[in-house]
C-alpha cells in the first residue's frame, strides 16, 4: 500500500471520491467509493446543478436536481475524505472523524434548506448553499473535537 500525504489525500478526495483510495493502493474501496459517486452524481444530475449555479442559473439548476439522490452525496463525499486522510495518518489521532462528520451533517442541512434561502433577493442554490454550511460545519466539528480530548484529559 502506497503512503500518501495527509493533504494530498483531502485534495484527490476532493477531485473525486475514492481516488485518494486508488492512488494509495485500496483498488476495491477506491472503485466502490468512484462507482457510488458515479451513480449519485448521474441520477441527481448534479453535474448540470454545477454547471448552472456555475453560470448564475441557480434557480434553473434547483429544477434540474434531484434532492433525493443529492441527498445521499454528502455523507459519501465526506466519508471518502475522512477514509483517505485516516488512511494517510502514520497515527490515527482520537476523535479525527468529528469534524467530518459535522461537515457532512451540515453540507445536508444546507441542501436541504437550499430551495427556500435567498440573500438581497438572490437566490443561493443547491450549489452553493451547501458550500457554505461546510464552513460552520466544520467549524463546529472541531471545536467539538477540541472540548472531547480536552475534557478526556482532565478526566485522566
Amino acid at each position: 500500500m502506497k503512503k500518501v500525504e495527509p493533504l494530498e489525500a483531502i485534495l484527490w478526495s476532493i477531485a473525486l471520491p475514492g481516488f485518494s483510495q486508488l492512488l494509495s493502493g485500496s483498488i476495491i474501496k477506491g472503485l466502490f467509493f468512484v462507482s457510488l459517486e458515479f451513480i449519485i452524481n448521474v441520477n441527481s444530475h448534479f453535474n448540470k446543478g454545477i454547471m448552472l449555479s456555475f453560470l448564475g442559473k441557480t434557480a434553473e439548476a434547483a429544477n434540474v436536481i434531484d434532492y433525493q439522490w443529492l441527498m445521499f452525496y454528502p455523507c459519501l463525499y465526506m466519508f471518502a475524505m475522512w477514509d483517505a486522510f485516516k488512511m494517510a495518518q502514520d497515527k490515527e489521532k482520537r476523535y479525527q472523524y468529528i469534524p467530518f462528520a459535522f461537515g457532512a451533517y451540515f453540507v445536508t442541512i444546507g441542501l436541504m434548506y437550499s430551495p427556500l434561502v435567498y440573500v438581497n433577493g438572490i437566490f443561493i442554490g443547491p450549489v452553493f448553499l451547501p458550500m457554505i454550511f461546510l464552513i460552520p460545519g466544520l467549524g463546529i466539528g472541531f471545536i467539538i473535537q477540541y472540548l472531547i480530548i480536552k475534557f478526556k484529559k482532565l478526566e485522566n
